[in-house]
């Protein structure tokens, strides 16, 4: 996106979030590969040109049908995922989000499970599909938080029960917590004065859903994504570059 539009098209939003306090960003992969985080598919993905080394797409060994036959071997992938984005830390993107709580009222809704939102400092996030760097036991009510999976074996053993560990994450084919479901209706029930889809393809309804209820309300409705996905047609504004880059022309310009 051209410089001069990028700086046009930003100042038309922030003009139009002037007084404006509840803000909705909806996050997904994109803005966690502005953090060097691969993706399963796509140009850099982990597994971009084939299946996995067990013959299976990656979506179906990262399954909950499979962790429940073969924990073992969903383990391996989980463990693979996991060592390929350890020590990754928020991008500016991440911490912009994060800062625009000290005059915003800002709520979350990501789709990423790295936890990097947290760790840049946001406080409400409705984290859909769980946070990979919380553990808990498939029997009992133990937890843990490691800093990351070396030295665990594959699969872990709940040290109290001796059960199987698992990441606190929806597993495709895994219905989602009801728990942030009722979150997410809570915060939608409240309105937004602007809803920003960033860094997500919003395939799914429960992503792109929030965008449409905006755009059918004639609440301000931004995507960031270099690419055109199901919601671009929807949006008042649409800037076709990265997250960090679009954030910081629209909240922190330089003067």
């Amino acid at each position: 996106m051209h410089e001069t539009s990028l700086r046009e098209q930003a100042a038309r939003i922030a003009a139009r979030l002037d007084g404006k306090r509840r803000l909705l960003f909806i996050t997904g992969a994109g803005l966690s590969a502005e953090s060097g985080l691969p993706t399963y598919r796509g140009i850099g993905g982990l597994y971009a040109n084939s299946d996995t080394e067990h013959g299976v797409p990656i979506e179906v060994a990262l399954s909950g049908p499979m962790f429940r036959k073969k924990p073992e071997l969903t383990w391996h992938h989980i463990a693979h995922i996991e060592q390929a984005v350890r020590g990754s830390q928020p991008s500016a993107a991440h911490a912009l989000i994060a800062r625009l709580e000290q005059r915003h009222d800002v709520v979350v809704l990501t789709q990423n499970v790295d936890g990097l939102h947290r760790a840049a400092g946001s406080t409400r996030i409705i984290d859909i599909h769980g946070d990979c760097r919380e553990l808990t036991c498939t029997r009992c009510s133990y937890r843990e938080s490691p800093r990351d999976y070396a030295g665990l074996a594959l699969p872990p053993r709940c040290p109290e029960c001796n059960a199987i560990v698992r990441p606190d994450v929806v597993l495709f084919e895994e219905a989602l917590p009801q728990n942030k479901l009722t979150q997410l209706a809570y915060e939608l029930e409240r309105g937004f004065d602007a809803v920003f889809s960033v860094g997500t393809s919003s395939l799914f309804p429960y992503i792109a859903a929030p965008v449409a209820e905006a755009a059918h309300m004639g609440t301000l409705s931004v995507e960031i994504n270099p690419e055109d996905t199901p919601v671009s047609h929807l949006v008042d504004i649409k800037l076709a570059c990265g997250a960090g880059r679009a954030l910081t022309a629209i909240f922190e310009p330089p003067p």
